[in-house]
């Protein structure tokens, strides 16, 4: 029995089970994540209505879906949000590959970690704005420097978290691996994948959250389309309603591509016999 069987063992009567109570603690946890946006609106209503700030500073909720509603209807909107989901795609691709790539490299091997990871480590800490000029000089005003900025705020937490996973993938596990024999090749499918899998996730997640951080600035590089422009136009034209409501779009498409990438994670780490498995 190789190690990725041992891991995914579970008999077809627990699976069976385990599906009907997995799809209700899904629709409860939604149900119960709504809460507290629902209170917000409520809360942020009665504030218009009393008047604690003047609708220049906070409009209304209906006010700020009248003004998107409006711009989806003229397509406006639309173009905006299909432009930024290019770059924050194109963006997340290019940032997760090679951080895929370095992660692993530098996670396996101790003498790729001594080279590259002091730099890895210390470009980290350079503040995401600091790159616009120099992306300017390089790549211009057009999508090349918007892309490559994305992708580095992907790039550091899928490689962080890769490597650490690698790293902290249990000694005794390989042990065993090295006692059935396993070469190479198999010792990596078959015990690091497996094991470092569930910090790969966490990684490409919080990448991906950057990356929905990252392309607003990336926007503000001589963009004439995508959500931060929008955000930035309503600012010019002392639009709140389009600040806010655009603010609103960032948080549900960016919830919404994260919803995705869980869901393809819970799928890829099924086999996974964890504390969050027992729906506390």
């Amino acid at each position: 029995m190789t190690l990725v069987t041992a891991f995914r063992t579970r008999t077809r009567k627990d699976e069976t089970a385990a599906v009907p109570t997995a799809r209700r603690r899904l629709s409860g946890g939604w149900t119960l994540g709504l809460l507290l946006p629902l209170v917000v609106v409520i809360l942020w209503q009665v504030a218009t209505e009393l008047q604690w700030m003047r609708p220049n500073q906070l409009p209304s909720p209906k006010a700020v879906f009248v003004e998107m509603w409006g711009l989806a209807e003229s397509g406006e909107l639309w173009q905006h949000l299909e432009a930024t989901g290019w770059r924050v795609l194109w963006g997340f691709l290019a940032g997760a590959g090679a951080a895929t790539l370095f992660g692993a490299l530098t996670g396996y091997s101790r003498l790729a970690r001594q080279i590259l990871d002091p730099t890895f480590q210390a470009l980290k800490a350079v503040p995401s704005l600091a790159w616009v000029p120099l992306f300017i000089l390089w790549f211009g005003i057009f999508e090349a420097s918007k892309i490559t900025l994305i992708a580095v705020g992907v790039f550091f937490p899928v490689y962080l978290n890769l490597m650490t996973g690698i790293l902290s993938t249990d000694r005794k596990l390989v042990e065993v691996g090295h006692v059935y024999g396993l070469p190479r090749r198999q010792l990596v499918w078959r015990v690091l994948l497996p094991g470092t899998l569930p910090a790969y996730f966490t990684g490409l997640r919080s990448g991906l959250a950057l990356g929905w951080m990252f392309v607003i600035a990336a926007e503000l590089m001589g963009a004439s389309k995508g959500l931060g422009f929008l955000m930035l136009d309503g600012q010019m034209t002392g639009r709140p309603q389009v600040i806010i409501g655009s603010l609103v779009l960032f948080a549900l498409v960016g919830k919404l591509t994260d919803a995705g990438l869980a869901w393809g994670a819970r799928r890829a780490l099924r086999w996974q016999d964890s504390f969050g498995a027992m729906g506390r």
